[in-house]
């Protein structure tokens, strides 16, 4: 029976080693532990597969015929055994069921649209600046959706953090108060609340796996652009993994690239793919560009939703610098005494690494396109890690928790010292919320609500206060 199912089998296995190598934080030591753990027991799991199909040969043919009868109710239903072995192993089902998913997955536009734009919502928020006389109450308008029945909305924190009020507008036209529960500018997401209606329950759109994107893949997204509400666009995906900005935190969200139409207003509103699940939330575009946007992934929203319910806030330890990894290639062109490692190019004020005088660079240089700042210290190894490449670097700086003390060799002048201190909890810094950079926020300003009955007016929209090229993070 071995031909018979072998084919079969090692479509599974390809499967399974997709799932495992793909897996979140697998750049991590640790991860990279799990990793092969969970190849170890996939590998096991499907030794006993291809028993359980030798004793079963009559399934064979059906799953070689369609293999997403492995996911089907029904013909689990029928087929009890196989039913039985696949509850044994949890993890191998879901695995399996995933990728079927991915393949068969094709749903028409219009079937999404009628799926999730139901729990896609129109955000309306007011800020007020104490410190102006002038243009003092400024109006912003975004999107969001609600992910939980209970009235918990995902959105951006550039729609909702520091605003004075914020009103939700539902598919119903339905308008409430909202309340903030948390926000990361960082990461530029944000939950916020709405009283649970009493006679109605609240729709909620679905939260899918955002790792299992594709560069090609289908991408819709529903928002309110320019305050049209109810908007669908669609596009693919143009690139994952997408570092913006080069920032010290940047490193841990990787975004979706999309060619999907999206303007100011979509901020907050949720990217699907062909199942009609929330693979993204549409976070900035570049503006002077074609169809160039940028969604947050919504793996990185599901873990950190938890601590903005709790905490109301991502707590982080705060290592007081940011720069970035030089080589050996940087040393040679400048024939200059340095070392590989992690430069120092800025020391932020009051932090525990001006506490323990480290400092920062002053002189800047751009080499092929590259912006440095030199004369900073460089840091060569970091609680036990030697920083010898960028990866390294990531890899030491995930693995710092607030209250553990971290313990670092650094370079300086021609001489290495060792640098020790606790990491306190880091606070929300002024840079956090940048009034520009290279792109721009998808929060509209100043635009008046299309009325749900009528011809919708031509809306107003001034322009955005971030008009630079980058959003707040």
């Amino acid at each position: 029976m071995l031909f018979g199912w072998s084919r079969l089998l090692g479509f599974v296995g390809l499967v399974v080693l997709f799932i495992s190598f793909y897996a979140p934080g697998s750049s991590t030591a640790n991860a990279a532990a799990r990793r092969q753990q969970a190849s170890d027991d996939h590998e096991g799991e499907l030794k006993d597969f291809g028993k359980f199909l030798d004793d079963h040969p009559g399934i064979v043919p059906d799953l070689k015929k369609d293999h997403s009868l492995i996911a089907d109710p029904d013909y689990l239903a029928e087929h009890p055994e196989l039913k039985e072995f696949l509850e044994s192993h949890p993890g191998f089902q879901e695995a399996v069921s995933a990728k079927f998913k991915d393949q068969h997955c094709d749903k028409a536009a219009a079937t999404i649209f009628d799926q999730v734009s139901p729990a896609v919502v129109f955000i309306y928020a007011t800020s007020i600046n104490p410190y102006q006389v002038a243009d003092r109450v400024e109006h912003f308008v975004g999107s969001g959706f609600i992910f939980d029945a209970a009235g918990l909305i995902l959105t951006n924190s550039h729609v909702a953090f520091g605003r004075q009020s914020l009103v939700v507008t539902l598919d119903n036209g339905a308008s409430v108060p909202a309340q903030l529960v948390g926000a990361d500018p960082i990461f530029d997401i944000a939950v916020l609340r709405i009283p649970k209606p009493a006679a109605i329950a609240l729709p909620s759109a679905e939260l899918g796996d955002s790792d299992r994107v594709r560069v090609g893949d289908e991408a819709l997204a529903i928002g309110n652009p320019l305050g049209l509400d109810q908007t669908l666009t669609r596009g693919t995906v143009s690139a994952i993994n997408r570092i913006l900005p080069p920032t010290f935190l940047a490193f841990q969200e990787p975004l979706i690239q999309i060619d999907t139409p999206i303007n100011p207003g979509n901020s907050g509103g949720p990217l699907l793919n062909q199942c009609g699940e929330v693979v993204g939330i549409a976070t900035a575009m570049i503006p002077n560009a074609q169809n160039i946007g940028f969604a947050i992934p919504i793996n990185l929203a599901k873990a950190v939703i938890p601590s903005l319910l709790t905490q109301g806030h991502v707590i982080r330890p705060w290592l007081g610098f940011h720069g970035q990894f030089i080589d050996s290639a940087l040393q040679e062109v400048l024939r200059a005494p340095l070392s590989v490692g992690f430069l120092i190019e800025v020391v932020e004020p009051g932090s525990p690494a001006e506490q323990a005088k480290l400092r920062g660079g002053g002189l800047e240089l751009s080499i092929a396109g590259r912006d440095f700042l030199i004369g900073g210290d460089i840091i060569t190894r970091l609680n036990g890690t030697s920083l010898t490449s960028p990866e390294k670097v990531v890899e030491a700086l995930q693995a710092a928790e607030v209250g553990a003390l971290v313990r670092m060799t650094v370079f300086r002048e021609g001489k290495y010292f060792d640098v020790k201190y606790t990491l306190p909890e880091r606070p929300l810094l002024p840079g956090d919320i940048p009034d520009q950079g290279v792109v721009a926020p998808l929060a509209g300003k100043e635009m008046n609500r299309t009325s749900q009955c009528c011809a919708p007016s031509v809306p107003r929209l001034m322009p955005p206060k971030n008009s630079g090229l980058i959003a707040p993070r």
